[in-house]
């Protein structure tokens, strides 16, 4: 671990050395406040803010917001066709996002 913390440590004094670190987006400014989390829950919240400052939705959230979206239509449906045509959708929409949400979870653990 001592080894690993000296290389590290070794790689950033050459980068800052070679200006690599100066100019980045934020610097100088004060680091935001985020809860301090361990262990899954620490890379899950981790990879979740790198995707959104990438402007990336994961799989599963599209599927969510999808879902949701469908079953407010659903509700506000008044036209047996078409609430058969919502009850499809919504059926299928949660089977991907089951889907998506244990794939997820396996790549988690």
């Amino acid at each position: 671990m001592r080894s690993f913390r000296s290389l590290v440590e070794k790689q950033i004094a050459r980068t800052r050395a070679a200006g690599g670190l100066s100019g980045l987006q934020g610097e100088g400014a004060p680091l935001p406040d985020r809860p301090v989390e361990t262990g899954e829950q620490a890379a899950l919240s981790t990879g979740m803010r790198i995707m959104a400052e990438a402007g990336v939705l994961p799989e599963e959230f599209a599927l969510k917001k999808q879902l949701d979206a469908a079953r407010k239509s659903y509700a506000s449906c008044t036209q047996d066709a078409e609430r058969s045509k919502l009850m499809r959708q919504i059926a299928d929409l949660e089977l991907r996002y089951g889907i998506a949400r244990e794939a997820r979870q396996k790549f988690m653990s």
